[in-house]
């Protein structure tokens, strides 16, 4: 049972990674990879790793998806701005 288990955690994390690989949407893949980050934090609570999974849930689950994110919008009101500076010229 405990095998089927690990078995299917690990296929479902095999199935996030390729997602996030080959979505196109930006914010789409971040939101993936949030979700890779919380089923990675499950493969290693599976797997008897309590201390790495909460470390992986601070980083993986909530601070990279938020830093992407916070570049992303940063980089679109830069090119918002570029643009607007091009228009008046």
């Amino acid at each position: 049972m405990m095998m089927v288990i690990g078995t299917g955690i690990l296929l479902l994390l095999a199935v996030a990674g390729a997602r996030v690989v080959t979505t196109r949407d930006t914010t789409e893949q971040v939101i993936t990879l949030g979700f890779y980050g919380l089923l990675t934090a499950l493969m290693f609570f599976f797997f008897q790793a309590p201390d790495v999974a909460l470390s992986q849930i601070t980083v993986g689950a909530v601070a990279l998806p938020l830093m992407i994110m916070l570049a992303i919008s940063r980089m679109r009101v830069r090119d918002a701005l570029k643009k607007k500076g091009q228009e008046h010229d």
